[in-house]
């Protein structure tokens, strides 16, 4: 199982057969139960870890409690640090969202297969690459866009990662759940504002949304939002 999980990740696609194989050995399977920490911001960054089923959310906050960024993570994604930019630290905090199961390597392994295979590195430079890039898009967005345009956007790409086709045709389930704390963090607003920019959205017949889902019921109507 580990070792048809690690095939399917991008980054260890060109691992050799062998080599990959090694490393499923030294990769063992975890489990957790929705709301369980993965890990916390600040502990010592000993692993990495590849999301194998389930959903986590990845949060930075204040000492107030306050999100300043969050991300959603789900299979095949990777969490922890990826690089040596983190001086030893977790930078953030990692919480399954519901029964979520990942497989675990330590940090040193995880430098030996980068220096050892320089196809593997190059692929890991362009996860953090593209990770910078989103966070430097979404700065630019909260700089220029309106709320409502914001949280549009976000809906948007959960919609893309996350999303299942509706019930109704043309919409799309988002199985997460988004409460309005999380969507503020990812919006750059307050969570008073996105829960006021989602009933604008909910009104004009774009959305819908309960506990733990929401529902984009025009897409083009939420591209086009202002």
């Amino acid at each position: 199982m580990r070792l048809t999980i690690l095939r399917q990740i991008p980054i260890f696609q060109d691992l050799p057969p062998g080599a990959l194989a090694d490393l499923a050995e030294r990769m063992p399977a975890l489990s957790w139960g929705p709301g369980d920490t993965l890990f916390s911001a600040g502990e010592p960054s000993e692993h990495v870890y590849v999301l194998a089923a389930g959903q986590a959310k990845a949060f930075r906050s204040t000492s107030t409690g306050q999100f300043t960024s969050l991300d959603f993570l789900g299979p095949g994604d990777l969490l922890g640090s990826l690089t040596a930019q983190d001086e030893g630290r977790y930078p953030e905090t990692a919480v399954a969202l519901v029964t979520t199961c990942a497989l675990r390597l330590e940090s040193v392994v995880f430098r030996e297969v980068l220096l050892s295979h320089p196809p593997v590195a190059l692929r890991v430079l362009d996860v953090v690459v593209d990770r910078l890039h989103q966070a430097r898009s979404l700065e630019a967005e909260q700089a220029s866009a309106t709320v409502t345009r914001r949280v549009a956007a976000t809906l948007l790409r959960l919609a893309d990662t996350f999303g299942v086709p509706g019930e109704r045709a043309g919409t799309t389930l988002i199985q997460l759940p988004l409460t309005r704390a999380d969507l503020a963090a990812m919006t750059g607003t307050s969570a008073e504002s996105a829960s006021r920019a989602m009933s604008v959205l909910r009104r004009h017949g774009l959305i819908d949304s309960g506990r733990r889902w929401t529902a984009v019921l025009d897409r083009p109507g939420l591209v086009a939002a202002k």
